[in-house]
């Protein structure tokens, strides 16, 4: 879990790194300074592909707040358990720092197009990406970090994410099979961490070993290898949770200088927000959030070309029924995935996830997986037990407990267990017992 400090003690800032924030803020570094003493803002983002936002203020059960520079995040009271949540369970929102749902919301990601996520994990930026996208076209979500691909896969799994490849490699390799492909790209590139002093402390001392001089090679050689998979007219955000101008301002005039066709677009503003000609800011003193650095890139003229919209396909099991755009039918290894269509050779690329796990072919019969559910609409099943938040056997079936569902009707075999008409699993009933099929790396805890 990570450290959460609230009162930094202002002797644990690095003295170099005051300074230079003291020549860089100016007039406004006490106040910078003071923002430390405050607790950090938490925030959440409505899965807009499984809920509206208003429908979604409907049903939650804790107050909330916007957030004034996303149209579907939040504010909420962090002594509010909402990651215990049947809803949170059910992928109806992701919690996310507030200023950090900035670099997805102004990438103007269109149904049908084909959109890269670089430094993906653990799936924040991701998730919205999805939401935009709406299942149709192509999601590529790729980290260099295997383990936190897991996260990242997890997190799209539970938005109900269909079209997503997920691969961990270096960027440069991304490059061999996907030249000039992408419509829209976003890099939440590595940096020092800067903007993220308040909330995680332990990047105080990370800092002492890897400071801006160490990140920004890194992040130009991502942003130089991101241009090549960029189309000519597409759009690109860069983004950083750091002030350095060796990290954010520099970089964008380095991208510039090896592109000359790549331009800064404007960012919608907000109070608080600074701005300049290579991006936008967010300090901690000045909005509701940690610090970020965005800037918006268009290569080349932006192209009236819309990708063409794929035909809906139907997919059906049993007692369930799946559609999908853009995506095929494959089994590996008796697993079963609905893929999206690529038409690229990805042979010796390392992919973690493709598409969406369906479920399992075990001899005569297909067992469905709960990445499925997930995916799933309440009405795209003929079997559901459909449960309230407040019915104590939703949290037992969280936690991979067998569950008594005698006093409501359903068929033996698979069933769709759902709360509040939003689908969290599988089970398997017999005689009005659950069997509970819950992924076991998913139990509430």
């Amino acid at each position: 879990m990570e450290e959460i400090c609230y009162n930094l003690d202002m002797t644990e800032l690095l003295e170099n790194y005051k300074q230079d924030m003291k020549e860089y803020l100016k007039e406004e570094y006490d106040a910078y300074i003071s923002s430390f003493e405050q607790e950090p803002y938490s925030g959440l983002r409505v899965n807009t592909n499984k809920i509206s936002v208003e429908d979604f203020l409907e049903i939650f059960p804790y107050k909330l707040e916007p957030i004034p520079w996303t149209n579907d995040g939040f504010y909420y009271n962090s002594e509010d358990p909402v990651s215990k949540h049947p809803y949170y369970y059910a992928g109806l929102y992701y919690i996310q720092e507030p200023s950090a749902m900035l670099p997805a919301q102004v990438l103007p990601v269109q149904e049908n197009e084909w959109v890269l996520d670089t430094c993906a994990a653990p799936g924040g930026k991701s998730t919205k990406l999805a939401t935009k996208l709406k299942n149709t076209g192509v999601l590529v979500s790729n980290d260099i970090s295997a383990s936190r691909c897991q996260a990242l896969i997890k997190n799209l799994e539970r938005f109900g994410t269909k079209n997503m490849i997920v691969t961990s490699c270096d960027i440069d390799k991304l490059v061999n099979y996907f030249p000039e492909c992408f419509d829209k790209i976003l890099i939440d590139a590595p940096c020092s961490g800067q903007g993220m002093f308040r909330k995680e402390k332990h990047l105080i001392k990370a800092y002492e070993e890897r400071n801006d001089s160490y990140y920004a090679p890194i992040q130009k050689s991502i942003i130089e290898n991101a241009l090549k998979l960029l189309k000519n007219g597409g759009q690109l955000v860069y983004s950083t949770c750091t002030f350095s101008p060796k990290e954010d301002e520099e970089v964008i005039q380095y991208a510039m200088s090896i592109c000359p066709e790549l331009k800064v677009l404007p960012i919608q503003q907000y109070p608080g927000f600074v701005s300049n000609e290579y991006g936008t800011k967010l300090f901690p003193h000045r909005v509701k959030g940690e610090g970020h650095f965005v800037s918006l890139l268009q290569k080349g003229e932006k192209t009236d070309i819309v990708s063409s919209r794929n035909k809906e396909t139907k997919f059906s099991f049993e007692s369930f029924s799946i559609t999908s755009s853009n995506a095929h039918q494959e089994t590996i290894k008796d697993n079963v995935y609905l893929v999206p269509n690529l038409l690229i050779d990805t042979k010796g690329l390392r992919i973690l996830r493709s598409g969406l796990l369906l479920g399992e072919q075990k001899k005569n019969r297909f067992e469905p997986s709960g990445q499925l559910a997930l995916a799933l609409r309440m009405k795209e099943c003929k079997n559901v037990i459909n449960l309230s938040a407040s019915d104590p056997r939703v949290i037992k079936y969280l936690k991979g407990e067998t569950i008594d569902t005698k006093d409501i009707k359903s068929k033996d075999g698979y069933v769709l267990i759902c709360v509040d008409t939003f689908p969290l699993g599988f089970a398997k009933v017999s005689k009005g017992i659950c069997k509970n099929k819950y992924p076991k790396g998913w139990i509430y805890r």
